[in-house]
């Protein structure tokens, strides 16, 4: 979408499925697999805002079993360090599946401290599939195109149609990339994670990964525990429900979330005149869905591209100052304007997204089970639609094709690690993508893990977003390995950045830096 960079996906805490060990096709490869190989040829590649970014590609095998068989592309970005004390590269993902990393790596770089950036080279990667990565997937070009049925599949007809768009997504991917799904997956990716390792001419990485890159972090550790030097997880995907129990338990988190939005809007009834009860103008959102549904604003926006324009404000509060204003313009002044035009903003997909949405069902069908069953889902999504109306359906639509895969899922992996070495993870207690329960059960499942929380905060993506005691943790532990050690279930508590004020506000409404990270992040596609 317009703004979007990456596309993230979340977990929450829920009954774990199966689990079992890494699968014997995702053993380490032997020493020749990581052989040093020549340096990477980099090529400047910087930016008016990231001067200093460097470029390169890298071939690794479409099938880590196969390592002399067929190659495909992955995109590399740097920030050389420029310190006397070099501490390794620093590899950073946005998340996803499906985002791309590239321009992250100048982020950071300009993020962090700059005596901590200047030890390590910061590297981004396209993950296989990803951006400029080769091949790059887009399974069905238009996909989300407007107006679309309304998620809620209060008929049959309803019901059907939106059926036959996922199955018709997963087909056309079967149908132009069946040669290559079977391999696009968390282990796949972390496998390239350490064939880029070995170009780099390492023994170890350091990581640093958001959203789902806390998973691939995870994951990586498990493969290659020795071969992790430190990493950060930020915004914790739970292991033990990936990937169709975390999306129901996501389900619930977004609604509160989306109450708290509504909440906000009532505090700041004198802007936006849409009441001072929170539950009388979340009644009113509701009442602009339904209106929408009979009749779409522009002809673009509909109700379900009236929800892909406001779950963006589930993962960062600082979209509802906009937001809320494109609600009170509808509501009170009949002016649809606004938001047809921030649903371009925030809801459009583009080519960018296409690729993004065409990897994130490619690695989430591809990586554990799904039923297979409709009924099931059918069950499920109403059930918790009943608690939570605001995007279960839309949810259970997005991620629908993965009922009719065409590539039959692996066994999921279990991230339980001892040999690992210490694990830092941020966590914000109202976090919707990835919810907190999720963090509390890595840190139980990485033996020498530490947590930090951000107490009250609902934003997904929190370091280097404009909280100086989350960055402080960080920075101490990128300098030497520190990390706060609790009694309890956590180690380290930090408030959470004030909600932002309404845009008429002298007062800033958001972190630019927290602004600028989230671009970048990205959301849902």
């Amino acid at each position: 979408m317009r703004e979007r960079a990456a596309v993230l996906c979340g977990a929450a805490a829920v009954v774990a499925g199966a689990l079992t060990a890494v699968p014997a096709e995702a053993s380490p490869p032997s020493t020749a697999d990581t052989a040093h190989t020549a340096p990477l040829p980099w090529k400047k590649c910087g930016t008016k805002k990231y001067p200093t970014l460097q470029c390169a590609s890298l071939e690794v095998p479409l099938d880590h079993s196969r390592p002399r068989g067929r190659q495909i592309t992955l995109a590399l970005s740097r920030v050389p360090h420029t310190a006397k004390k070099y501490q390794g590269p620093l590899l950073v993902n946005p998340g996803g599946p499906g985002g791309s990393g590239l321009t992250l790596a100048g982020f950071v770089a300009s993020a962090l401290p700059k005596t901590v950036a200047a030890q390590y080279d910061v590297i981004g990667f396209d993950p296989r599939g990803v951006g400029k990565s080769k091949p790059a997937l887009d399974c069905r070009p238009g996909h989300f195109a407007a107006v679309r049925r309304d998620a809620v599949p209060s008929t049959l007809q309803i019901e059907q149609a939106n059926l036959q768009r996922a199955k018709a997504f997963a087909r056309a991917c079967g149908e132009k990339y069946g040669d290559v799904l079977p391999y696009i997956d968390t282990i796949s990716s972390v496998r390239d994670m350490d064939r880029i390792r070995a170009a780099l001419g390492v023994r170890q990485i350091n990581y640093f990964g958001y959203s789902y890159g806390t998973y691939l972090g995870a994951v990586y550790a498990k493969l290659f525990p020795e071969r992790v030097r430190r990493a950060v997880l930020d915004s914790v995907v739970d292991p033990t429900g990936v990937w169709y129990d975390d999306n129901l338990a996501q389900d619930h988190a977004f609604d509160a979330r989306h109450r708290a939005f509504m909440a906000w809007i009532a505090k700041h009834d004198t802007t936006y005149r849409l009441g001072r009860d929170p539950e009388k103008v979340e009644a009113k959102w509701y009442a602009m869905r339904a209106a929408l549904a009979r009749t779409a604003a522009g002809g673009k926006v509909g109700a379900s591209e009236l929800e892909d324009t406001f779950i963006p404000g589930g993962y960062y509060n600082g979209y509802w100052p906009y937001l809320a204003e494109v609600f009170a313009a509808y509501v009170n002044g009949k002016n649809a304007d606004p938001l047809v035009e921030a649903y371009e903003k925030f809801g459009a997909a583009d080519a960018s997204d296409d690729n993004g949405y065409s990897i994130y069902t490619s690695v989430q069908c591809r990586d554990a089970a799904w039923p297979r069953d409709w009924q099931e889902w059918r069950t499920d999504n109403w059930a918790v639609y009943a608690k939570a109306p605001f995007m279960t359906w839309n949810n259970a639509w997005y991620n629908a094709p993965c009922a009719f895969w065409p590539t039959s899922s692996l066994p999921a992996v279990s991230v339980a690690n001892s040999k690992a070495p210490p694990v830092l993870l941020f966590q914000a207690t109202e976090d919707a993508a990835t919810p907190y329960a999720g963090a509390v059960t890595v840190h139980r499942l990485l033996a020498r893990s530490s947590l930090v929380v951000e107490q009250g905060g609902g934003n997904h993506g929190i370091t280097l977003g404009g909280n100086a005691c989350l960055d402080k943790h960080l920075a101490a532990y990128l300098v030497d390995g520190t990390v706060p050690r609790g009694r309890g279930a956590v180690d380290a508590v930090c408030e959470a950045l004030p909600d932002p004020k309404p845009l008429s506000s002298k007062v800033a409404s958001t972190s630019p830096r927290g602004a600028e990270l989230h671009g970048l992040l990205g959301f849902r596609s």
